[in-house]
């Protein structure tokens, strides 16, 4: 059961507070997915970035939230509670990080991708429920800039926004008990790329050679949310070669 929203006039009219736990605190910047709410979302994480506030431990941008975790023993020094004091910091923070909306650019991220054959086992599906030749679903999977609203599900895999309404194809009935590293989807309205070997019930049609998830390096995620995406085609040759590379 989701908890009361902070109630209190300071809050920009879109924006929610309420806890989540003991020690966190979910900023609600809509009950939609927008262009506009992700903006906000990415504008208050760059400013956290920033600025960040004693005990503060991380923050998780979301398509519609920003989870903002801390450290509850650090915020109870002052006599308030912790979920109060961190209500208090977020919101005398939250006009200037808004002000500075305009100022967050995206960059983009070309992702490689081999579309149909053994990487791509459900293209002909899509094309066949759409209605659509699979050379139509490439050229329309790969034309649009898509924006990474928000990296879920398995470390490093982005959640899409973008997809062309015609493309939009159901789940598998029945999930796949493992899905390779790189290969691209579609379920219903979304696309992605799975990050890790997983099971998955997305429409597979297509694979990248990219590594998109590594602990190792010094930001284990390729991508990060509030970055744009846009797939470009390559020849079952190129991927081979570009794997090569990436191992």
């Amino acid at each position: 059961m989701r908890n009361v929203p902070d109630p209190l006039s300071a809050l920009p009219p879109n924006v929610r507070l309420f806890p989540l736990g003991d020690a966190a605190i979910v900023l609600e910047f809509g009950d939609c997915i927008s262009a506009a709410t992700h903006r906000a979302i990415q504008a208050v994480s760059a400013y956290l970035a920033l600025h960040p506030f004693m005990g503060l431990r991380e923050y998780v941008p979301a398509f519609t939230t920003l989870t903002v975790y801390y450290d509850p023993w650090l915020l109870s020094d002052t006599g308030q509670q912790p979920y109060e004091r961190a209500s208090e910091i977020l919101r005398r923070l939250l006009p200037a990080a808004q002000a500075t909306e305009a100022a967050v650019e995206a960059t983009t991220v070309e992702i490689p991708v081999y579309y149909g054959g053994a990487f791509g086992p459900d293209l002909a599906f899509v094309a066949q429920h759409t209605g659509l030749s699979s050379d139509e679903v490439i050229a329309r999977h790969s034309a649009p800039d898509y924006l990474v609203h928000m990296i879920g599900f398995a470390p490093g895999f982005p959640y899409l926004g973008g997809l062309d309404a015609q493309l939009a194809t159901p789940r598998k009935s029945q999930p796949r008990p493992l899905v390779p590293a790189g290969s691209v989807g579609i379920a219903g309205p979304q696309t992605g790329v799975y990050s890790l070997p997983t099971p998955g019930g997305w429409q597979l049609i297509g694979r990248t050679p990219l590594q998109l998830f590594n602990p190792a390096w010094n930001t284990p995620s390729l991508l990060q949310a509030g970055q744009k995406l846009r797939f470009v085609t390559i020849s079952e040759a190129e991927y081979h070669s570009r794997q090569q590379h990436e191992s």
